[in-house]
């Protein structure tokens, strides 16, 4: 490595670091606790990609995404998923119009999904249908309506709530949506010192405007600092066991998945695995990737893409236990002297 890429890699790594200490500073306006979630939010940000948040209700989720885009200072749209929303609703429809000379044309009028940062609230209480009215918005960042397309703005993040699905009033997900997602956080109540802190302000104050720190020009520098960022090849052949090792009835799949996963992570998980590792090394102050970043992101990664079958369900094994012992299964590379 030169000097330049090396000197390089310095001024990238202390201004991630300085803009991760920006940013809690803002959060902690109205934030309490929750680090682990917030990072990964972060994460998944900083690595360009969409993020699906699942919790019970009046856990701060829609408050935290919506701070999070005050602190970008991006165009921030939020949609209400409801039982009866149409994908209409969400990309924008056509209408017919009249111009003053009497012709009549079709008039493109945009949906809410033309944002920036696009809020979908309580995602799985709107039919598959609608959900997958998402699909081409969340993979090429466009939408196709009347047979035109439509560029969305950039950055386009997809940053979407979810109740736990054994709730009543709930649709899942299908499984090509939710591997677009980069992460799923999972999103839990807070220790009770936490909670009588959130209380207590909350009740007695009003909390201190948010401070836009970023524009959208510069978290798209974010996203090349992040893939700019070195990996040794033996941390991607890990995170590539480590997805590969999810898959039932594989030659070298491990027994306890052949008997309790029913689908298995693609090749999308590894990919999610490495580019979310780059951007927690940064976060974290670091210009080198390690196994640490991907294990500390593999729940976060996976509990999306693996799917538990009856098995499982009859044995009381959730996927956090499945993900428990792939960790404990796959081996860490050895480090060279």
């Amino acid at each position: 490595m030169s000097v330049d890429s090396f000197e390089q890699q310095q001024q990238i790594v202390e201004k991630i670091r300085d803009s991760r200490e920006q940013i809690d500073r803002e959060l902690s306006k109205v934030i309490i606790g929750q680090k682990d979630v917030v990072e990964q939010l972060l994460v998944a940000l900083f690595a360009g990609g969409h993020c699906l948040i699942t919790g019970a209700p009046g856990l701060a989720k829609t408050l935290l995404v919506h701070s999070i885009a005050q602190i970008f200072h991006l165009k921030f749209q939020r949609i209400q998923f409801t039982p009866d929303l149409m994908p209409a609703d969400i990309t924008g429809t056509e209408i017919l119009e009249e111009s003053t000379d009497g012709h009549r044309h079709m008039q493109f009028v945009k949906g809410p999904i033309f944002a920036n940062v696009l809020l979908a609230d309580e995602i799985n209480r709107t039919p598959p249908k609608t959900q997958a009215a998402l699909l081409e918005a969340m993979q090429e960042h466009q939408v196709t309506v009347g047979g035109v397309r439509y560029a969305l703005d950039e950055p386009f993040f997809v940053l979407a709530t979810q109740n736990p699905i054994e709730m009543e009033g709930t649709y899942p997900l299908p499984e090509a949506q939710l591997d677009r997602f980069l992460f799923n956080i999972m999103i839990d109540y807070l220790p009770e010192n936490d909670e009588v802190t959130v209380v207590m302000d909350t009740t007695s104050k009003k909390s201190e405007p948010i401070q836009a720190l970023y524009d959208g020009e510069e978290v798209r520098g974010f996203h090349e600092m992040v893939r700019m960022t070195p990996v040794a090849e033996d941390v991607v052949r890990y995170a590539v066991r480590l997805a590969a090792a999810s898959r039932p009835g594989q030659p070298e799949t491990p027994e306890f998945i052949n008997r309790w996963v029913s689908w298995g992570a693609g090749l999308r998980a590894a990919q999610t695995l490495i580019l979310g590792a780059k951007a927690r090394a940064l976060l974290n102050a670091r210009a080198h990737v390690t196994t640490e970043d991907v294990k500390a992101l593999a729940h976060c990664a996976l509990r999306h893409r693996i799917l538990v079958g009856y098995r499982a369900e009859a044995e009381g094994v959730s996927v956090e236990q499945v993900i428990n012992q792939l960790l404990d299964h796959v081996a860490e590379p050895v480090a060279s002297n």
